[in-house]
């Protein structure tokens, strides 16, 4: 999908930790493979003696420690919140970070959180995880990784590893190999989960439907491009398009309609990383946004899908919608 050769956006990510560091080690030693689709940007951590720290930081990654002692739990987060905006970082991976999220915190950073957890989760979320193992008579321990949620240990699960349990295992020798599993599993989940972002058919699949959400829509391919229409079969009129790679350009696009060359003009000028002029379509107005980067905002894209099907869309639906709107 991407051509050889070509640098690849990375996507950001912010390491949360409280200790030695060593999971964040793991994650930051893959992406040091050339074809890792993420970058940690950011150590961060609520201990400034934290091990992980030193280490970050001899590897030439960015760190900040902040105590939380003597502040409420929301002053705490919104320091936190305030440098992990700054890095730039489009998603956080915890690594041993000991502080309970509130769920406003996790609220802002839905779908972009991960969490590593020593079990196989749903069992035995929060502590002692290995022991309960050992004690429920268990064949396998093993671990989990999940996007977070406001429930603790409670998100939807993106892999796991089961880590078989020998005579004679204490919570100690088995929390040692489930480590090892961790440090596989984590930086392949994050890989996989952030390159997702990056892929053609998931992008096309998530701009159609929010383009289906709007009225009287219909998806239609237009000289091999995934398009959608607005009015019915005979008389319907294209409001987006999905480039892929077209015209030799490099990148996969939402081409939407704008008010004419000037606004295209301003757009460009304003975000030229976001924006540009396509070839086929520049000529009419049309202004492509790119998709294939990290950290898209997808409520950005479904405003301008509803503003260009506003745009072509017959009379009595664009009233309809107005209307609407008004309430």
């Amino acid at each position: 999908m991407h051509h050889e050769g070509q640098l690849m956006a990375k996507a950001k990510v912010a390491v949360m930790l409280s200790g030695t560091g060593t999971t964040m080690m793991s994650l930051l030693y893959a992406s040091r493979l050339p074809d890792c689709p993420y970058e940690i940007v950011l150590v961060a951590s609520n201990k400034a003696d934290a091990g992980g720290l030193k280490v970050a930081a001899a590897e030439g990654i960015a760190t900040f420690a902040h105590s939380h002692k003597g502040l409420s739990r929301e002053a705490h987060e919104a320091i936190m919140h305030a440098e992990l905006v700054k890095a730039g970082a489009d998603y956080i991976a915890l690594c041993g970070y000991m502080r309970i999220l509130s769920p406003s915190f996790v609220e802002k950073w839905a779908g972009r959180m991960l969490n590593t957890h020593p079990s196989l989760l749903p069992k035995y979320k929060g502590l002692d995880t290995h022991q309960r193992a050992l004690d429920a008579g268990d064949s396998h321990g093993g671990c989990t990784v999940h996007l977070v949620t406001p429930e603790l240990d409670d998100g939807p699960i993106l892999g796991q590893i089961p880590v078989a349990i020998l005579p004679g295992d204490t919570a100690e020798t088995l929390s040692q190999r489930v480590l090892y599993a961790e440090y596989q599993l984590y930086s392949r989940m994050l890989a996989a989960y952030v390159g997702r972002e990056l892929d053609a058919d998931w992008i096309v699949a998530r701009v159609g439907e929010l383009a289906l959400a709007l009225p009287e829509t219909d998806a239609r391919s237009s000289h091999g491009s995934p398009g959608w229409r607005v009015g019915g079969e005979k008389s319907g009129k294209f409001f987006a398009y999905v480039s892929v790679n077209h015209h030799g350009e490099d990148a996969v696009a939402l081409l939407v309609k704008t008010s004419g060359q000037d606004e295209m003009a301003a757009l460009i000028d304003a975000e030229p990383d976001i924006y540009y002029r396509p070839a086929y379509y520049g000529a009419a107005g049309w202004i492509a946004l790119r998709l294939d980067r990290p950290g898209v905002d997808w409520d950005h894209v479904a405003d301008w899908l509803a503003k260009s099907w506003r745009a072509v869309a017959p009379k009595r639906l664009s009233k309809m919608m107005a209307i609407a709107d008004e309430f």
